[in-house]
């Protein structure tokens, strides 16, 4: 018999893939969508501005650029250090603010990126528009919550105490972090070329005293106060001419009676 060749093996049911989620195709051009909060009011708060723009021009450029996405009701900023390159911008309603905060955010508004956020709580602005009757109450908590927060602070709380433990050892100043504005007596300013005449007599003319303060020489003018009578500046063209007439007539009784006092005139 001939020989009978085995039998193939039988065979194996494919192998199937485990299915794979379908995924939505993106347009290449829809925008990237950051997550937006949850939480969203009708200012948004924004940080980074370049603090070399002067404050008002600032604001304009705000209030220019965000009027696209809808109606601006305020734009506040302000001078002082605390608030240097940050400011508020008030929409008239929510949906406004929430398109501007999502468009705009990383802007960079003259070379700085702007950081945008939701504001904490409602502006003036928008109370007024929204319900003007509570305006005053909005104020009244807005005013008791800037106080809590002032008097928070916790460097203050500890300059606040260390202050009151030097007053209760006897010590009545602090190491000053800023020295503070202290008016140098006029006998002590430096030598320039223009004196300071005090206690003058209020009769006294324009020309008695250039009369008296030429008598040094290099006299360049004396000017009279209208609304003080009793003080005036003369200048002399030199330090030196000017400190000759000072030595010379300080003291001088004018009247027989009052003593003008010269010193030099600050800068």
């Amino acid at each position: 018999m001939a020989d009978i060749p085995p039998a193939p093996p039988p065979l194996s049911a494919p192998t199937m893939a485990a299915p794979q989620p379908v995924v939505p195709m993106q347009s290449a051009t829809a925008p990237a969508q950051s997550a937006e909060p949850e939480y969203a009011c009708e200012t948004l708060y924004i940080q980074n501005l370049n603090e070399k723009i002067k404050v008002d021009v600032m604001k304009q450029t705000l209030r220019a650029l965000f009027k696209t996405y809808g109606e601006v009701l305020d734009v506040v900023a302000h001078r002082n250090l605390r608030m240097r390159g940050q400011a508020f911008v008030s929409f008239a309603d929510v949906d406004a603010a929430r398109r501007a905060a999502r468009e705009v955010r990383g802007f960079p508004l003259y070379t700085k990126p702007m950081q945008i956020s939701f504001a904490r709580t409602r502006s003036d602005a928008v109370v007024k528009r929204v319900d003007d009757s509570s305006f005053d109450e909005h104020k009244k908590r807005r005013e008791e919550h800037k106080r809590k927060t002032r008097y928070s602070n916790p460097l203050k709380q500890k300059l606040k105490a260390k202050r009151m433990a030097l007053a209760s050892d006897g010590v009545s100043h602090l190491p000053a972090t800023r020295r503070p504005n202290v008016l140098m007596p006029d006998e002590y300013l430096p030598p320039n070329k223009i004196l300071f005449l005090q206690n003058l007599p209020e009769t006294v003319t324009k020309d008695q005293l250039s009369a008296l303060f030429s008598q040094y020489p290099n006299l360049h003018e004396v000017r009279m106060v209208p609304t003080k009578k009793d003080i005036a500046f003369v200048e002399y063209y030199d330090e030196a001419a000017a400190t000759n007439a000072k030595d010379g007539l300080h003291n001088y009784k004018m009247d027989g009676e009052n003593k003008i006092k010269i010193t030099y005139a600050r800068k």
